[in-house]
């Protein structure tokens, strides 16, 4: 593992001779993973990054996904969510992402949800986790950075669904609070930055229903010679707005105080750069191994504007699994 200044280093130096890589960064930024092609190798890691896939894909086909939930009961969710929303009332935040584990038991391994989840992006790390994102942390084609935060939820076979969401204020209150705070993120790494689409929705099927996500993009324009400070520009843009709050330094005190446990690599960022383009996703929908119990680790935005039971209900329908 690496920490954050040999996580930096390595990545500039990468980058810079055009050299491709996998990383791997947690939600704290201290222990990374920074692994080159040859690397790979024997890593007992794989990825799939929009269409490329590391090993090369393996097609399997999945047969009566059985899936079962022990969420943490909503006494224990109630007490973190009232902590949260205290800091809210007192001005320390305006957008605070709260996250818990639930217990899950499933009829397959790690690595066969890996092989047959349907996901942007996909991530199996030696047998520790597998993260199936469909979540955008940012993409750098030229010279041009793209992010696309991932804020706002719901079951699409309610009816009206769409057009639910996209009325319900603290929906879209939530929204925009992520939006600025991704602007102002991509503005202290690149010049001319601007929301290029606003709140579009994608569908999303998993092995027990499928939901509607609303997200966004904002773009801006990064120095010629960015690849020389690549690890730089990173770290400076994380964690994620979409899976810390608004302000962030503060929102990450409060996340720490209510969570009471560190997120480790869920909520932390991966991706792949091909010697010229990088592609990067949040490691959201995230399954950990400890002590051979599986954690589905989940959790949503919470506003002034939140409702307990609500968002409890939100924790609870993201633990799913993209096999269909």
């Amino acid at each position: 593992m690496l920490n954050q200044s040999e996580t930096r280093n390595k990545i500039n130096q990468l980058a810079t001779c055009s050299t491709p890589f996998l990383f791997i960064i947690d939600f704290e930024m201290n222990n990374n993973d920074v692994l080159t092609m040859p690397e790979l190798q024997n890593s007992n890691i794989c990825f799939s990054v929009e269409n490329y896939y590391y090993p090369k894909r393996i097609i399997t086909k999945a047969d009566n996904i059985v899936l079962s939930k022990k969420p943490i009961q909503f006494n224990d969710y109630k007490f973190a969510f009232d902590k949260v929303q205290s800091e809210i009332s007192k001005g320390n935040s305006y957008l605070v992402n709260l996250t818990f584990p639930t217990e899950i038991n499933i009829n397959l391994t790690l690595k066969q949800i890996f092989e047959l989840s349907q996901a942007r992006f996909k991530l199996y790390y030696k047998d520790q986790f597998v993260v199936f994102s469909p979540e955008i942390f940012v993409e750098i084609t030229g010279n041009k950075i793209s992010s696309f935060p991932m804020k706002g939820t719901i079951d699409a076979s309610i009816k009206n669904a769409e057009e639910l969401i996209m009325s319900d204020e603290k929906e879209k209150a939530e929204h925009i609070t992520i939006v600025d705070l991704i602007r102002n993120d991509l503005s202290i790494v690149s010049n001319d930055v601007r929301v290029a689409k606003f709140r579009y929705s994608e569908l999303i099927k998993t092995n027990q229903k499928s939901i509607i996500q609303i997200s966004s993009k904002i773009t801006g324009d990064l120095p010629v010679n960015f690849k020389e400070h690549l690890g730089d520009i990173i770290f400076n843009l994380l964690p994620a707005g979409s899976i810390s709050g608004a302000p962030k330094k503060k929102t990450l005190e409060i996340i720490h105080s209510a969570e009471n446990s560190p997120r480790g690599f869920y909520t932390g960022v991966f991706g792949y750069f091909d010697g010229k383009n990088l592609t990067s996703a949040v490691m959201i929908r995230f399954i950990e191994k400890i002590n051979n119990i599986l954690l589905y680790k989940s959790g949503g935005g919470i506003t002034y504007l939140s409702d307990a039971k609500s968002e409890y209900q939100e924790l609870i329908d993201k633990v799913y699994v993209p096999i269909y």
